[in-house]
C-alpha cells in the first residue's frame, strides 16, 4: 500500500560543517523508532569508517521514517542528511533535486557561515520552502536571538519562526518533526502517469552488485518491470525495490514522491549515470527530468607506488574506488623519477586526502602523490586550444601564444580581529577584493583568487591565521590568462618531473627559494656534494646545496710525508667526482610529500 502524497514530507538538512546535521540524523531516527537504543550509535548514516572518524559527511545518505504527528495521521519523511564540506557540494546539489523542503540547521553559538550560505542558496536555486531550526541552543554560548536577526540580515529569510532545538541533548525534536510536516509541502505527481523517476545516486554493494537510489515523480515502479534509462537507452528489469529505515527494507512498488533503492543486474555503476530519468519500457514518459551538471574535477594530482611491483594494486584499488564515487577521475601516467602511477582527478583538496587515505586504509597502499594543479588551458601559436592537467606536459614554450589558469569567486567570514590577516593571506595570494560587509561582529569578504593559490594549503593558513574561526566556500569563476611560467626543480642537474610546477612570474622566485631551502634540508646527504636548483627554462632562480658526507681516509696515516695525505684525499675527490658523475640521488618519499606544504611557511 503506497501512501497518499499529502502524508509524504522529502527533505533535505543543510548545513556549515559542524553545525549538527548528523547528530539530528540521529535523534530524528531514533525519536520516529527507526532504531532500537540498542542499534543507535553516533553518527548513524555516516557508514564510512574515515566519516566518522573525522566526524565529517561524505557521502548524502537516506533514511525513510514513519511519524504519527500531532494531528493524529501517519506521515512518511524522507530525510537526505547532505555533506557540508565544500568539496562535496555535488552531493548536496543531488539530494536537494529529490526534495521539496531543507531544513537549514544554523549553530546557535556560530552563527551563519561561509558553507550555511553557499547550501542555502542552493536550496533556494531547487525552489525549496526552507525550516530554520537553532542548533546547540543549550551551549552556554547560545545566542538564539542574534542568530535569528543574522540569518534575517545574511540569508533573506524568515526566521521569526526558527525551531530552537539541541540535537545532542535531544530538546525541541518533536519541533521539529511538527515544523517538517506543518510547513514543507507535500510532493506532487499522478499515479497513473507513466513512469518518471530521478536517479539520484548509485553505488556498488558487494552481494546485490550496482544499488541505485531513486525518488519517483510519475507513475509507480513495481519489481519486475523493464525500465529504461532515457539518456543512455539502456534496458533493465527491475529485481528488488525498497527502502532504508534506515536498514535496508524490501517494498513492492515506489509511487510518486517516494525515495527507494532498486537493483536491476546493471553491471557497473558507470553505466547508471546521476541525473539520469528511469522510465517504463512500455510506457515511456515523454519529456526526461533536468539531470545534474556533470562533476567536473578542478584539481589533479599524480598518485604512484612507493614500490613499484605494486602498481597493479593500485591499479584495482583505484577501479574499486571508482565504483562508489563518480566524482574521482583517473587515467595512467608515466614518469621518470616515480615510474607507472595515476594521474587522478579530485573535486578539491579535502576530496584529494581523503580518496588517498582511503586508498592507503583500505588497500594497505603506501603512496606518492605529487604536487597538487589545476587544469590550465593553453592557446597554441597556431590556434589551437589544449587543456593541461600536468605541468610536466607543458609544451614547448615557442608554441604557447598564452597560458589561462581557473578563478574562483570565495566567501570568507571571520571575526572582526582576523580580518587584516584574513585580508593580507588574499592579496599574497594575488586576490581581487570584490565586497567587504559586516554582518554583527563578524566580516564577510568577498575575493577573486587564481585556484592554483588556493589548492595548495589556502585552507589551512586560513584556518591558523583565524585560530579555526575563518569559514570559507568557492565557486569556479572563470578562466583568464596570466604570466605563467613552469617551474623545473632540478636534483644533481637531473629535473624532478614530479615537483615541477606553473607559478605566476612574480611569484616564482619566492616559490622556487622555498622549494630548494626545503628539498635541502630533507635530501639527506650522498659521498657526493648535491645541487638543488629551482629553473624557470634554461635560468637557474635559486639553488642550494646538500653538503657531502666526509670519510678520513687519512686516519691511517701516522706522520710521515705530507705528500701521502695530499694523494689519498686527491684520490678521495677524483672519486666523489665520478660519483657525482654517475650517482642516483635517492629522494626519500617524505621530501615528496613535504615539498607539497611548502608554502605553510
Amino acid at each position: 500500500m503506497t501512501t497518499p502524497l499529502s502524508h509524504i514530507r522529502n527533505f533535505s538538512i543543510v548545513a556549515h560543517i559542524d553545525h549538527g546535521k548528523s547528530t539530528l540524523s540521529d535523534r530524528l531516527i531514533q525519536y520516529t523508532g527507526g532504531l532500537t537504543a540498542r542499534e543507535m550509535k553516533e553518527q548513524v548514516l555516516d557508514s564510512m569508517e574515515i566519516e566518522r572518524e573525522r566526524g565529517i559527511t561524505i557521502k548524502a545518505q537516506t533514511v525513510r521514517l514513519n511519524y504519527k504527528a500531532d494531528d493524529g495521521q501517519d506521515y512518511v519523511l524522507n530525510l537526505m542528511d547532505t555533506p557540508g564540506h565544500v568539496d562535496f557540494a555535488y552531493e548536496v546539489s543531488r539530494s536537494l533535486a529529490a526534495c521539496e523542503g531543507s531544513i537549514l540547521v544554523v549553530d546557535a553559538s556560530q552563527g551563519v557561515e561561509a558553507q550555511t550560505l553557499a547550501n542555502v542558496y542552493q536550496a533556494l536555486e531547487n525552489n525549496h520552502e526552507i525550516v530554520p531550526v537553532l542548533n546547540k541552543i543549550d551551549l552556554p554560548a547560545a545566542e538564539p536571538d542574534r542568530v535569528r536577526q543574522q540569518i534575517e540580515d545574511v540569508i533573506g529569510i524568515d526566521a521569526s519562526d526558527a525551531v530552537e532545538c539541541s540535537a545532542k541533548s535531544g530538546i525541541g525534536i518533536h519541533e521539529v518533526l511538527e515544523a517538517i510536516v506543518t510547513r514543507l509541502p507535500a510532493p506532487k505527481g499522478d499515479p497513473a502517469a507513466p513512469l518518471k523517476a530521478l536517479l539520484v545516486d548509485a553505488w556498488y554493494d558487494a552481494y546485490l552488485g550496482v544499488v541505485v537510489l531513486v525518488r519517483v515523480f510519475d507513475g509507480q515502479l513495481k519489481a519486475g518491470a523493464q525500465i529504461r534509462m532515457m539518456q543512455t537507452g539502456a534496458t533493465y528489469k527491475v529485481d528488488k525495490i525498497g527502502v532504508f529505515q534506515p536498514k535496508a527494507v524490501d517494498v513492492a512498488a515506489l509511487g510518486p514522491g517516494e525515495i527507494g533503492f532498486i537493483t536491476a543486474q546493471i553491471k557497473e555503476v558507470a553505466d547508471a549515470a546521476v541525473g539520469e530519468t528511469l522510465t517504463e519500457e512500455r510506457r515511456q514518459t515523454t519529456q526526461a527530468l533536468t539531470g545534474f551538471k556533470p562533476v567536473q574535477p578542478v584539481v589533479f594530482c599524480g598518485l604512484f607506488p612507493v614500490d613499484a611491483a605494486d602498481f597493479e594494486d593500485l591499479r584495482a584499488a583505484v577501479g574499486r574506488l571508482r565504483l562508489n564515487d563518480a566524482s574521482f577521475t583517473y587515467e595512467m601516467e608515466t614518469s621518470a623519477a616515480l615510474g607507472f602511477g595515476f594521474r587522478c582527478g579530485f573535486l578539491g583538496l579535502l576530496h584529494l586526502e581523503i580518496v588517498q587515505e582511503r586508498l592507503t586504509r583500505e588497500f594497505n597502499l603506501d603512496l606518492i602523490a605529487t604536487a597538487p594543479s589545476v587544469i590550465y588551458r593553453i592557446t597554441l601559436t597556431d590556434g589551437s586550444l589544449i587543456e593541461l592537467h600536468n605541468p610536466a606536459d607543458l609544451p614547448d614554450v615557442v608554441r604557447i601564444a598564452s597560458i589561462a589558469e581557473p578563478w574562483i569567486r570565495a566567501t570568507i567570514f571571520t571575526p572582526d580581529e582576523y580580518l587584516g590577516a584574513v585580508i593580507k593571506l588574499c592579496q599574497d595570494r594575488r586576490g581581487e577584493q570584490k565586497e567587504l560587509s559586516y554582518v554583527g561582529s563578524r566580516a564577510m569578504v568577498i575575493y577573486d583568487l587564481p585556484l592554483n593559490e588556493v589548492v595548495f594549503d589556502f585552507y589551512d593558513r586560513l584556518k591558523s591565521i583565524s585560530k579555526g574561526y575563518a569559514s570559507f566556500d568557492y565557486q569556479i569563476q572563470e578562466y583568464r590568462t596570466g604570466d605563467l611560467v613552469k617551474m623545473s626543480i632540478l636534483v644533481n642537474a637531473e629535473p624532478v618531473d614530479a615537483l615541477s610546477m606553473l607559478v605566476h612570474r612574480n611569484r616564482a622566485e619566492m616559490r622556487g627559494r622555498g622549494m630548494v631551502e626545503k628539498m635541502k634540508e630533507l635530501i639527506p646527504p650522498h659521498l657526493f656534494v648535491i645541487p638543488i636548483q629551482a629553473a624557470i627554462g634554461g635560468k637557474i632562480i635559486a639553488r642550494e646545496t646538500v653538503r657531502a658526507l666526509r670519510k678520513d681516509v687519512t686516519a691511517k696515516c701516522y706522520g710521515g710525508d705530507a705528500s701521502r695525505k695530499r694523494k689519498l684525499l686527491d684520490k678521495q675527490k677524483e672519486g666523489k667526482k665520478k660519483m657525482r658523475q654517475f650517482g642516483k640521488v635517492e629522494i626519500p618519499q617524505e621530501a615528496f610529500i613535504a615539498a607539497l606544504k611548502m608554502d605553510a611557511d
